[in-house]
């Protein structure tokens, strides 16, 4: 799929938001790329997860032995990836403001995948390449559906985007003025209560 192609299926599901969005990063946006409208619909989660997938096969980062995604927002794509893979799916969860893999155990030297939903920063990545590498196994690749930061974000292993799509992102004192006249929303899911 290309980056048109992909952002089209977010279109077409109305997940593409604008106005004035803080972001899991704490950063504010025009643009908020709300990915659980796609994930209302299974055959649109089903095309773009074979697409990443297929993109991560085409990367060449070898055998995967699990997907491992973190919550919330990297569940329903992570699950859908490994399936696609032929592989199983597990997540990390906050406990004490730190991800771990509460629910399940990853053998020491298993190859992981990484999926996520959308990269910004790639925060939620690193912490969770922190939690796998703590558990001894090791993490080939990280895979993301889009990727918002559009090659900028550094998150330590190699980042396989099933499309690019950049969009500004500000620091909360520099917003430009006709944005910081709309109230901002926070629709993301970090700072749930675990």
């Amino acid at each position: 799929m290309t980056d048109a192609e992909v952002i089209e299926v977010f279109r077409s599901a109305g997940a593409v938001l604008e106005g004035h969005f803080i972001l899991s990063s704490g950063l504010r946006s025009p643009v908020f790329l709300q990915k659980a409208r796609v994930f209302m619909y299974p055959d649109k989660t089903e095309q773009l997860c074979r697409a990443l997938a297929d993109k991560v096969r085409a990367a060449g980062v070898g055998d995967i032995d699990v997907v491992i995604s973190p919550a919330v927002g990297g569940l329903v794509p992570g699950y859908e990836t490994a399936r696609q893979l032929g592989v199983p799916a597990m997540w990390v969860e906050r406990e004490e403001g730190v991800f771990r893999l509460r629910r399940f155990e990853v053998e020491p030297g298993a190859r992981v995948l990484i999926v996520e939903d959308i990269v910004t920063t790639g925060l939620s990545i690193r912490e969770t390449i922190e939690a796998v590498r703590a558990l001894g196994a090791e993490v080939v690749a990280c895979a993301c559906l889009i990727d918002r930061s559009a090659g900028e974000a550094d998150v330590g292993v190699p980042l396989i985007a099933l499309a690019n799509y950049k969009v500004p992102a500000y620091a909360a004192d520099a917003i430009p003025p006709e944005m910081a006249a709309i109230p901002a929303v926070k629709p993301g899911s970090r700072g749930l209560a675990t």
